[in-house]
């Protein structure tokens, strides 16, 4: 081992074993191949106080790990890949002294391209969008974190407006209700969120009455979040750059919307398409993401209507931010530039919600996937 390479390693080991409150464990998600510097899935350790990263280190060498999420006990990691027309899905184990990567096992995701993976609130399934075929499934997760083969399965049907983009389905994410009962499948090439029932004993999804919220022909419905007090829900869609808001009713799983909002400024008449939506944790402000424009565009979020107003956009270093992730204090944004090949952190104005740059970064190739390990609890959906 080259001596710069053993520093490092010896480094992060340090840093990782000494994590407390004021640090906190970070996982990136990559694309690999071709003249990229990325093997796999990358880890590092965020300072709370100061916002400063490790230097990052290959967790586990594997390819495109480009989504990926943690286990709500904190003990298991799960990777899509998106390599061949048969998807897969790959569980890992997380050693808790080093922080390195454990492969347990993997399972066809059940369709072509998988690009989402969230885990079920207790923490009993793998949910799994699959963009290129159009479908989601449900892979239950074993008690030792392996998984099983899966148990549910949807397939999407239809088209829409761009015929370049929507002449299928192409489902890009799924997320689950607070209460565990619904899952939210927001598919780009029909220009709807599917709604599902989920039984998270049997690792099933079944359609619900309705079956889906609309939004805007030709807008491209890419991700999907909840507002921490469960009432609302947001989705930004990636070909018409908006974001929409919903009312959310617990009860029936249905979503219905109030409002629509541009992620541009006025003028921009560039190329452009939106990634990942965020709500900050104390549920005063939304982020969502620009490639092309290659910023993060802010928002105050109504208290009493779940509705939005612009507050900013942010701009400085940021190239391609396929996905951004927000620390769960609420104090950092760390943005992940897949055009950039790093990750940038950004200071979070508790205020006005704006973001604030700092001189953190590290280097990786192609990141697109940012996830903090909790122990014992994961708030990212």
């Amino acid at each position: 081992m080259k001596m710069k390479s053993f520093i490092t390693a010896v480094f992060s080991l340090a840093a990782l074993s000494t994590v407390s409150a004021k640090s906190l464990p970070v996982y990136f998600g990559t694309y690999t191949g071709g003249d990229n510097s990325s093997k796999g899935i990358y880890r590092s350790v965020l300072d709370l106080e100061t916002g400063k990263l490790s230097d990052p280190v290959l967790a586990a060498e594997t390819r495109n790990p480009s989504f990926i999420e943690i286990h709500p006990d904190g003990n298991f990691l799960y990777a899509v890949s998106e390599s061949g027309e048969a998807g897969s899905v790959s569980a890992y184990v997380i050693d808790k002294d080093t922080g390195d990567l454990k492969f347990l096992n993997q399972q066809l995701s059940g369709g072509a391209g998988p690009c989402h993976v969230s885990i079920d609130h207790e923490g009993k399934n793998a949910l799994v969008a699959n963009y290129g075929s159009g479908s989601a499934s449900v892979i239950p997760i074993k008690l030792n974190g392996r998984l099983a083969k899966p148990t549910g399965f949807v397939q999407h049907t239809g088209s829409s407006v761009n015929p370049r983009r929507q002449k299928e389905p192409h489902a890009h994410s799924i997320n689950v209700s607070p209460d565990n009962r619904f899952a939210f499948v927001a598919d780009l090439g029909i220009d709807k969120i599917m709604i599902y029932r989920l039984d998270t004993e049997k690792g099933t999804i079944e359609k619900n009455s309705p079956p889906f919220a609309k939004v805007k022909p030709g807008a491209g419905p890419r991700h999907f979040a909840f507002h921490p007090n469960g009432k609302y829900a947001y989705v930004i869609s990636e070909l018409d750059y908006t974001v929409t808001a919903f009312i959310y009713q617990p009860a029936s799983g249905t979503l219905t919307d109030i409002q629509t909002i541009t992620t541009l400024p006025n003028g921009f008449d560039g190329s452009n398409s939106c990634a990942e939506v965020r709500v900050h944790p104390n549920g005063k402000f939304l982020y969502g993401s620009n490639r092309g424009h290659d910023s993060i565009a802010v928002y105050r979020i109504d208290p009493a209507k779940g509705t939005l107003t612009f507050v900013e956009h942010e701009t400085a270093d940021i190239k391609t931010p396929r996905n951004f992730n927000i620390d769960p204090t609420g104090r950092f944004c760390l943005v992940a530039n897949q055009g950039g090949n790093s990750v940038v952190v950004f200071l979070i104005n508790q205020k006005t919600g704006a973001l604030e740059p700092t001189e953190h970064k590290i280097s990786i190739g192609r990141p697109v996937c940012v996830r903090f390990l909790q122990p014992n609890r994961n708030a990212n959906n």
